[in-house]
């Protein structure tokens, strides 16, 4: 990394950036949420963090352990191993050193000016949060909104950029959500083909899905094509009935491009995959392709052509086929409908799918 003084010239704000991308093809007619009083606090531990006196930082941080006492020993020492263990004394070795590096060293300073750049305040997407959590708690009664959301510094160090750290408390990496043209994700190995997912509106969908991942653990192994297509279009659903606001784009992490692609191609990306025998394929090698990030669509796309067609194009074919089964299945409800072990044979029957 070194100074990201150029960038900061160009940067929009979280609030502009998300606004911009909170229109879209997301048509599904949202519930009444009116009722529904959710107050998700939110905090900003990466600036609490970058405001302690490095002179006396033992002391500050003890201070911020007050404010973040379910919270600052795990990032710091879990996250970060900076192994403080509860020695708050400038004396200490993981004071002197780990802590004292992660405050001053010029490009980390340097990164966090760049956050507090795109992020001076998180309003809008606190604002987001907090209807999204409202509309989980009316399709999911017995969902408990997690107590905190914290925003942190991770350091560009990319996996995971949100977590729950229990059920109370989930963290908000923004060094993850700078925009696609941060030149220092390349560095740090983020591909081009991730820069949907690395813009401020990709934060509440990011926040859902780790809440959803969290909920509703499924396998990954020995899984057909077809399975973890319903898997994810599972997902996508409840994606899209939680941020109703959100554009496919953002929803998906697609560009528009690749979303206009997969819609202009329903029905041969479908035929695809049934006259090359892969909705039942249980091979990973032959499967994953399409169920994962990548740069162009496996065998649909080019690599002449990236960012014309998605990796994960069976994510979004798994979303159209639960949308239909949902259309077609009036009386199942969300939760039944995340919750069930459904066949997926049967459900793709029942779901009575026609791509167009």
């Amino acid at each position: 990394m070194r100074a990201f003084k150029g960038l900061q010239a160009i940067a929009l704000s979280a609030s502009a950036l998300l606004l911009m991308n909170s229109c879209g093809n997301n048509t599904d007619k949202a519930p009444d949420i009116s009722n529904i009083k959710v107050s998700v606090q939110t905090m900003r531990f990466d600036k609490d963090m970058y405001a302690i006196d490095t002179n006396h930082i033992g002391d500050d941080l003890k201070q911020v352990k007050q404010k973040y006492p379910d919270f600052m020993d795990f990032f710091i020492d879990t996250v970060m191993t900076f192994g403080v263990r509860g020695d708050y004394t400038d004396t200490s070795r993981a004071i002197r050193e780990a802590v004292h590096e992660y405050l001053t060293y010029k490009d980390f300073v340097n990164l966090q000016d760049t956050i507090n750049h795109y992020y001076p305040d998180t309003k809008a997407i606190d604002e987001t949060l907090n209807k999204g959590f409202a509309y989980m708690k009316s399709y999911l009664p017995a969902f408990t909104p997690p107590k905190k959301v914290i925003y942190a510094n991770h350091l560009l160090t990319k996996v995971p950029p949100v977590f729950c750290v229990d059920t109370n408390i989930t963290c908000v990496c923004l060094d993850m959500f700078v925009g696609p043209q941060f030149p220092f994700y390349k560095s740090v190995g983020v591909p081009d083909y991730m820069g949907p997912h690395l813009v401020p509106a990709y934060i509440p969908v990011a926040v859902f899905r780790t809440t959803f991942e969290s909920l509703y653990q499924y396998p990954q192994e020995e899984q057909t094509l077809l399975e973890l297509m319903i898997q994810q279009g599972k997902e996508q659903y409840f994606l899209h009935k939680v941020l109703p606001g959100l554009a496919d784009s953002t929803l998906f992490g697609f560009t528009g491009t690749e979303v206009k692609w997969c819609e202009a191609n329903e029905a041969a990306i479908y035929n695809y995959f049934v006259q090359n025998n892969l909705l039942y394929n249980k091979r990973d090698a032959e499967v994953r392709p399409y169920v994962t990030d990548g740069p162009f669509a496996h065998n649909l796309g080019s690599a002449s052509e990236p960012g014309v067609t998605p990796g994960n194009i069976g994510g979004w074919m798994g979303y159209r086929i639960i949308s239909a089964y949902m259309a077609n299945n009036s009386a199942v409800s969300m939760e039944v409908l995340l919750s069930s072990k459904a066949d997926a044979a049967k459900l793709l029957q029942e779901a009575k799918y026609k791509p167009k």
